[in-house]
């Protein structure tokens, strides 16, 4: 009888349980849609998040502070947010449940605390909207315009115009456009709809327009044609990589910054949440993201190299094939990537070492790095070995990359991995750049010789750290609570 009374008490609870996460998305879309207001939960997205996702990253909070994180406070943490007259923001509903509970939290309800811990967002500087235009359309162009189209909400921030392809644009060709948009082998639909405007050569992506715009020149465009002023054009071609050929760019009649989603010579090469504060976005007009394993491995070593100072170290990267590889073994202007990408593991060259010290100049000679592709489409890992200066456990180790995982400047680039089961599979999708494998660290007897293991999604995760640096050049960040 027991069992059975057991057994309908926690049929009650899970009623409950999914009735909280109901009206959690529910204010969570009112806040986004009405107020321009995003919520995340640890750093991880809510939005057009089903019940069943909700409460498992509940469960991934909770495990992640040791401590419960219950789907009744965040909801009632999401109420009292909601009442409020915010202006757009990012907000973290974990770190605010986490911190209701805390021990320094002297409020004696929710409303009184939400008001406290929010009171910064008053004197936020209104955002002006941004136009962007996206220069090129492969890998990295299609996910930025997923994400971009995803999270436009009120347009408040970033502005998807147009997009510039070579060729001629037909009927054909749009709706092959359309098509990849749509679907994608590795990241799956677009939660979203996508339909041809052949009229106007223009996709009609979630009911906005968005133009095509057919070039050979990026001088040769004249964007106020289509109503684009000021705007910030992301170059994902990978044709211009130096400061002359970016500069093309900025001739063009209503374009105003430039960012490159790939390593740049002659311009600054950021990693958001490590150097991007160095460079004023009304003084410097071109921009580069760098490389996704440059953005994978920085702010890991930022970390390592603050709190405990690195002597020397390798870089090894294991990383998924890429489009300059070939499908079946051929010609290729570089030694092995001529062999076919699904077959093979390939070792070459990588910057990614030599590219860190442009975010941590201290490192400057210390590393040494090397790459090897192999045969999965997405997903890769990178392994440091280094040496450091003042020796630590694994365990202070881990204590210390939970820490920046979990509040400062680094929270959107760190993901802390709790699970002895993942594999590259389990990190596709993965908003942060860096998910730090805490339960494969190694580290020698003397405490001085580390082994990490960072995984990372080089498409998406990427994709969110372009999109971050798009935000600071264009000036539209919001403000954020981490």
């Amino acid at each position: 009888m027991s069992d059975i009374k057991s057994y309908e008490k926690e049929l009650a609870f899970q009623s409950d349980r999914r009735k909280a996460t109901t009206e959690f998305i529910k204010i969570i879309s009112d806040l986004w849609y009405d107020k321009a207001t995003e919520v995340v939960l640890f750093k991880n997205q809510v939005i057009d998040k089903n019940v069943s996702d909700i409460i498992n990253l509940h469960e991934y909070a909770g495990e992640f502070v040791q401590k419960p994180i219950s789907i009744f406070d965040s909801v009632e943490i999401l109420r009292a947010i909601n009442d409020l007259n915010l202006p757009p923001a990012k907000l973290d509903i974990g770190k605010l449940t986490y911190e209701y509970h805390s021990d320094d939290n002297n409020h004696l309800n929710v409303k009184s605390f939400v008001v406290e811990k929010l009171k910064d967002a008053k004197t936020s500087k209104e955002i002006k909207p941004k136009d962007v235009v996206l220069y090129g359309f492969g890998r990295i162009g299609r996910l930025v315009a997923r994400e971009l189209m995803a999270k436009t909400g009120r347009g408040s921030q970033l502005r998807l115009r147009a997009i510039v392809v070579r060729g001629e644009l037909n009927e054909s060709v749009l709706e092959k456009r359309a098509a990849l948009l749509k679907t994608d082998s590795v990241h799956g639909q677009f939660m979203g709809t996508v339909d041809v405007d052949v009229k106007n050569n223009a996709l009609i992506i979630n009911g906005t327009t968005v133009r095509f715009i057919n070039a050979e020149k990026p001088e040769a465009i004249d964007y106020t044609k289509y109503g684009i002023y000021n705007a910030l054009i992301i170059d994902n071609t990978g044709v211009f990589r130096d400061k002359a050929a970016l500069s093309r760019h900025l001739e063009a009649k209503g374009a105003s910054r430039v960012l490159l989603t790939a390593p740049g010579k002659e311009v600054p090469n950021i990693v958001h949440g490590v150097n991007h504060a160095e460079f004023d976005p009304d003084k410097t007009k071109i921009f580069s993201a760098a490389s996704c394993t440059t953005n994978a491995i920085t702010p890991i070593l930022k970390v390592v190299e603050d709190s405990l100072g690195i002597k020397k170290g390798h870089i090894e990267t294991i990383h998924a094939y890429t489009n300059d590889q070939n499908l079946v073994d051929n010609m290729h202007g570089k030694y092995r990537r001529g062999r076919a990408a699904a077959l093979n593991m390939v070792i070459t060259e990588t910057g990614a070492g030599a590219a860190v010290t442009k975010a941590i100049p201290s490192l400057n000679g210390k590393l040494t790095s090397n790459a090897i592709r192999v045969p999965v489409p997405n997903g890769s890992l990178a392994i440091l070995n280094l040496e450091v200066k003042n020796k630590t456990s694994k365990e202070s180790l881990n204590t210390i990359l939970k820490k920046y995982a979990l509040e400062g400047d680094l929270v959107e680039q760190i993901k802390y991995s709790l699970s002895n089961e993942l594999v590259s599979s389990d990190i596709v999708g993965t908003s942060a750049p860096s998910i730090y494998d805490s339960k494969a660290t190694l580290i020698s007897a003397d405490g001085k010789n580390l082994v990490l293991y960072i995984w990372y999604d080089n498409e998406y995760g990427y994709t969110h750290q372009v999109i971050r640096l798009a935000k600071y050049i264009a000036k539209v960040r919001r403000y954020t609570y981490y």
